[in-house]
């Protein structure tokens, strides 16, 4: 455990155990900040990331530098996020303060300049927004806001949006959602438990493609227990 202190001089095994003890580190650390702190970057979880990699990559490059005194450190600071965000919870002036409230940029199609100002946003930028959200004319846009996580929510107005098929009073079929339950020749078993069924019924299913279950690339299932199989090309399958 010597590669956890300071020394003058590090040997490449004791380097790589400190790149290894890092790896397996942040990941539990992520795991326990949640989804969220990596789905999108907050006030608060800007402020973890940059301090975090900061005291994770020293010891990483710097052999005079303990690992033990950086792991130590970045607990605390989970420590503070996690009670910070639970203040957030519990306390609205925290939440305001970390989770600030959206701030208004267009409103029933007129721009909102001392917001724009507020945000800290040129017009180029919010015009760039809107080419993405395939917006070609301002006055068309019933909503836009700009959302604490550094992203513009835009709505439009009632007649430019879609027409949908309730729009039409037209009858659809109930929504079904698909599933990989073969990888690479692989059964997914939890899946295949998890709709009731076994690999008898699922060979029954992919026999009409001709297709072993090792040769098949992918298959997916859907709620209505529909299999769909995509088979290894004949050539790959019989190399020459």
């Amino acid at each position: 455990m010597d590669f956890f202190e300071s020394k003058e001089s590090l040997t490449s095994i004791e380097w790589i155990l400190r790149a290894v003890v890092s790896f397996v580190f942040l990941l539990l650390v992520t795991k326990s900040m949640g989804q969220r702190s990596i789905s999108q970057l907050r006030f608060l979880d800007f402020i973890i990331a940059l301090t975090l990699g900061n005291i994770i990559a020293h010891p990483l490059s710097d052999e005079e530098l303990g690992l033990k005194g950086s792991m130590i450190t970045t607990i605390v600071l989970i420590v503070l996020y996690v009670a910070a965000t639970w203040l957030s919870l519990k306390w609205p002036f925290f939440k305001r303060y970390l989770d600030p409230s959206p701030i208004t940029l267009i409103k029933n199609g007129l721009l909102q300049f001392h917001n724009l100002s507020k945000a800290k946003i040129s017009i180029e930028f919010l015009f760039s927004e809107l080419r993405k959200e395939k917006v070609e004319d301002i006055q068309k846009v019933s909503l836009a806001v700009w959302e604490p996580g550094g992203t513009i929510s835009v709505f439009m107005d009632t007649q430019y949006q879609p027409v949908t098929p309730a729009d039409m009073k037209l009858e659809t079929r109930p929504f079904t959602i698909s599933r990989p339950i073969i990888i690479d020749g692989k059964v997914d078993m939890s899946l295949l438990h998890e709709i009731g069924k076994d690999l008898v019924w699922l060979n029954t299913k992919i026999a009409p493609a001709n297709a072993n279950i090792r040769d098949v690339i992918l298959a997916t299932v859907n709620e209505n227990e529909n299999v769909r199989v995509f088979s290894e090309p004949e050539k790959r399958r019989h190399p020459s």
